[in-house]
């Protein structure tokens, strides 16, 4: 079964239960700043999680493009990935364990649907602890099913408990279904979670609970459900693979990788590994760029992510000896070949993917010069070098651990594993202590931000509208919101603006704000279909990953009738909100600086003073 078939074969299913198809969210989380990224399908609906109405419907199913970070160093390995795609279905206060158990069987198991071996299948439930219960009720319903109690785990809040996806929000106990990929003549009768031969394929949580930012579970006011399938995941294993890699989601990078090389993928470990990095990470890079939020190499937050990836991507190049000028962009296009027909905006965004990609790869093959010159600096007599000094020059000239382990070799300071071993732990321990740094600096920056919805950052939100706005109108219309984040105290926009701002365009930019601020326009939200919003002249992403409909919060008089006048509307933006209901409380607007965020994208930071 090929990706494609069963994408499709997902999505038609749940059709076939009243479910509403929505479209995959941006890669860029929109209101919250607790993630660079979203990580699961259900993060873009923690608000309707949580209780607000969605367009579509109580029923969704999609397929979500994911980015999770903290597996980066995790690939090379045969499953592990930076990009991947979860296919989800959601239930938002309607059906509950019940038809999700029964659904996720008939998927799996009904000869119209995988039709696989219900012996080779095996589950597990959440064990309960001092947070809630033992999840009595899912452990029967695989019994109604025909699963042997033997085939179902029960097992702790390590192993069956999902959520929430940032610091805080809806989370609650999970069962998971396992596939065995061993000789199906030697499954085992009873499931042992231990071994390795049996392999996660779905995760059906049920949201029940909100956890706070004192830790605490509080029941939700309504039950959820939320799943999800791993697309690359259970494309190997219906096809008896083994390697995430050899299906048809990773091949054609790989051959691309083979040609590039001279050298050919499974051939040694270490080859391999290399070409699982590679492409994994030019992937990942390659849909972060080309979202329509598109985040461009830097050195902060979402662009650090993608400056890191294509980084180890082209270390892991060199390794498998590619050294023809400017590779990347063959694995680059390779990509968007492959997935333009699922996401268009990688074909859309083609071109500055393309530029942003090269220039990353230019900019690094200079640092690794620059770098050569310290470590030549370092090098000198018998002058002691220490994995500290290793750190130093990686995290100021970005030059790779594996290269001065290369350089040290070529000049005969590292002659013994012993040394090497001892150099990487003082490496190591340099690394974690910037690490613990960076995320004492991150929670204090991440505190309070918009997922919280205060006061404050519902302000912030609006301004934030307005200012997009104010943006468009000094600067032109190719001005479009590149990211964002809001905290109690400030909003910070990103947005696509090849020059610097002149000290008249930021004086006219609060200008404008201040009179919309002053004129107390109302803030009106509507639910209309993605052709009426692209009629208005709407800003916002047109993924559809609201379905039919999306909400439109529009800033402007209304007239003597009370009816809207679109034509003299300050701004019209597509957003999940939350928002103020007139922009009169917002006081006074400033913007506190001005700044570049990557290359063709500046970045603006601006308060609300009270008057």
């Amino acid at each position: 079964m090929t990706s494609r078939e069963l994408r499709q074969k997902y999505l038609d299913f749940f059709k076939t239960k009243n479910h509403r198809v929505i479209s995959s969210a941006s890669l860029i989380p929109e209101n919250d700043p607790t993630v660079l990224f979203n990580t699961a399908g259900m993060q873009p609906l923690v608000p309707y999680l949580l209780g607000a109405k969605h367009p579509a419907g109580q029923r969704l199913a999609s397929a979500q493009k994911c980015i999770r970070t903290i597996d980066i160093d995790e690939v090379g390995d045969n499953c592990h990935h930076t990009f991947f795609e979860m296919l989800g279905n959601w239930s938002l206060g309607d059906y509950f364990k019940t038809d999700s158990i029964k659904w996720s069987w008939e998927f799996l198991t009904s000869s119209q649907w995988l039709g696989l071996d219900n012996n080779l299948l095996a589950f597990s439930v959440f064990v309960g602890d001092e947070d809630a219960p033992f999840d009595e009720e899912s452990y029967q319903l695989w019994q109604e099913m025909g699963v042997s109690p033997e085939r179902i785990a029960k097992l702790p809040k390590a192993d069956n408990w999902w959520g929430p996806a940032g610091q805080t929000g809806p989370c609650g106990p999970d069962t998971e279904i396992f596939y065995w990929t061993g000789n199906p003549k030697e499954v085992p009768s009873a499931f042992n979670s231990e071994n390795k031969l049996w392999v996660e394929i779905w995760n059906n949580v049920f949201m029940e609970y909100n956890k706070t930012a004192e830790g605490k579970f509080t029941p939700l006011q309504q039950k959820n459900v939320d799943t999800g399938l791993g697309l690359e995941r259970v494309v190997s294993v219906l096809n008896g693979l083994g390697d995430n890699y050899r299906t048809d989601l990773f091949i054609n990078l790989i051959k691309k990788l083979e040609e590039l090389s001279g050298q050919k993928y499974g051939e040694t470990q270490e080859t391999t590994k290399s070409m699982r990095i590679v492409a994994d990470h030019i992937k990942a890079a390659t849909f972060i760029i080309g979202d329509d939020k598109g985040v461009t190499p830097s050195n902060t937050d979402q662009g650090y992510i993608v400056r890191r990836l294509i980084r180890r991507a082209i270390r892991h190049g060199r390794q498998l000896g590619i050294e023809q000028d400017l590779w990347t962009t063959k694995i680059v296009r390779t990509v968007i070949d492959d997935y333009q027909d699922i996401y268009p905006e990688l074909k859309n965004n083609q071109k500055f993917i393309i530029e942003s990609s090269t220039q990353e790869e230019i900019k690094f093959n200079l640092t690794v010069g620059k770098g050569l010159k310290e470590f030549d600096k370092l090098a000198v007599d018998d002058k002691k070098i220490t994995g500290e000094d290793l750190f130093n020059l990686y995290q100021t000239y970005g030059f790779p651990l594996e290269l001065s382990f290369e350089e040290l070799s070529k000049r005969g300071k590292v002659t013994t594993n012993e040394e090497k071993i001892l150099l990487n732990t003082e490496f190591n321990q340099a690394l974690n202590k910037h690490q613990d740094l960076s995320r004492t600096a991150a929670a204090g920056k991440f505190k309070g931000g918009l997922a919280d919805a205060t006061e404050e950052t519902t302000k912030l939100h609006t301004a934030a509208h307005l200012l997009l706005a104010a943006l468009r109108k000094v600067l032109g219309d190719h001005v479009v919101q590149k990211g964002s984040n809001i905290t109690p105290e400030r909003l910070r926009l990103d947005f696509s603006h090849p020059d610097k701002l002149t000290p008249e365009q930021i004086e006219r930019v609060e200008d404008l704000v201040n009179q919309a601020i002053r004129n107390d326009f109302k803030v009106v939200c509507e639910e209309i279909s993605v052709t009426e919003a692209k009629k208005r002249g709407a800003m916002g992403v047109f993924d559809d990953k609201y379905g039919e409909k999306v909400k439109v919060y529009t800033v402007c008089h209304l007239g003597d009738s009370g009816q809207i006048d679109f034509n003299e509307s300050f701004s019209q933006e597509i957003c999940g909100g939350p928002h103020v209901d007139s922009t009169g409380i917002l006081g006074k607007f400033k913007i506190i600086k001005e700044e570049s965020s990557s290359s063709g994208v500046r970045r603006l930071k601006g308060i609300l003073e009270q008057v």
